[in-house]
């Protein structure tokens, strides 16, 4: 790559432009989405702002009150949550709002409300903040038929019907990750412009990786079918090199660094968590939608991920995500378990 070319770029494609361009293969389309996403961009712009000054503005400090998840929150998390409602509200454009910090779904109200119901994860990987390591936002979202009335069954889908879904990760230079169907992109902020620069033009991960990430410390309570994958990748039979660990315990970051050098993520269900631990409609959905759009696959240990369908907005599911070959693997195992 030729840096010193790169710096002196003056066609630059931003994540609007992007966007755009995308609209115009759509004559019918009155650019409702664009709008959504210009406004899901200036809430991902003020988290990092906030992020980066975490520490001076004593932001890190806990709000002493509790979520629905029963984690504590985050004065961040609040600030966050309350960034993403106020600018999805009032992009006009949505019509359900759900959030990882709010028990209850948010029902715009008919004056301000679109066709879209976006789920979030306002701030993922937040208990990472007190020590510098890279967190995120994770949103999806679905489209409802127009002129009807909104309920609570338009966002509990399969994911496999988002129309597009994405993260933000806020580490040493922040990193927006979009699909809408027609492949991944990633665009990096250009904090001298204030705009996201394409930067990762249709990411394909690659077919098979060299790295497993999982949290092994909950290793004894791990079904069979995961515990011997993870001791394939330490030890493989058929002579190659072992799979390297990494594990960061911040999903946004584990899943990026997946995306980008191939491998696989795991977040099996445990005898501790017989349903896994991350939530299925804006944590395993999003993440399994980029996985797909990218070459990869997702796999919840009975099923492909997309085809799950929810039957609460905060309701968990266990998740196998990666490149295709790893993936494949880990289905087998399965297989073979319930084939006994």
């Amino acid at each position: 790559m030729d840096h010193a070319a790169d710096a002196h770029r003056t066609d630059l494609m931003t994540i609007t432009r992007h966007a755009l361009n995308e609209q115009s293969k759509f004559p019918e389309s009155r650019g409702d989405f664009t709008i959504l996403l210009s406004h899901i961009v200036l809430g991902c712009k003020f988290v990092c702002t906030a992020v980066n000054k975490a520490g001076l503005a004593k932001l890190i400090g806990l709000a002493g009150e509790t979520n629905v998840q029963g984690e504590e929150q985050k004065k961040l998390d609040v600030l966050s949550n309350e960034v993403f409602i106020k600018a999805l509200v009032s992009s006009g454009r949505t019509c359900i709002l759900v959030s990882e910090e709010d028990e209850e779904a948010t029902f715009v109200a008919e004056s301000s409300r679109g066709k879209y119901c976006v789920v979030f994860d306002p701030l993922d990987g937040s208990s990472n903040i007190d020590c510098g390591v890279s967190i995120g936002t994770i949103f999806g979202i679905y489209l409802v038929e127009d002129g009807v009335e909104p309920t609570l069954d338009d966002v509990l889908q399969p994911g496999k019907n988002m129309v597009a879904a994405g993260y933000c990760m806020y580490g040493s230079s922040c990193t927006l990750v979009l699909s809408t169907g027609g492949g991944v992109n990633g665009f990096t902020l250009d904090p001298s412009l204030g705009e996201f620069i394409l930067t990762h033009p249709d990411i394909k991960i690659p077919k098979k990786g060299k790295i497993y990430s999982v949290n092994e410390g909950n290793a004894k309570n791990w079904d069979s079918p995961t515990a011997k994958y993870v001791e394939k990748c330490k030890y493989p039979e058929d002579g190659s090199a072992p799979k390297s660990l990494r594990y960061i315990g911040s999903m946004v970051a584990d899943v990026h660094r997946t995306l980008l050098y191939g491998g696989i993520f795991l977040y099996p269900a445990d005898k501790k968590s017989p349903n896994g631990k991350l939530r299925v409609l804006y944590e395993v959905f999003p993440m399994a939608f980029l996985m797909e759009q990218a070459g990869g696959q997702a796999f919840t240990g009975k099923e492909r991920a997309l085809d799950l369908i929810p039957t609460s907005i905060h309701e968990r599911s266990p998740i196998f995500l990666g490149s295709y070959d790893d993936v494949e693997e880990i289905k087998a195992l399965y297989a073979a378990e319930a084939g006994k």
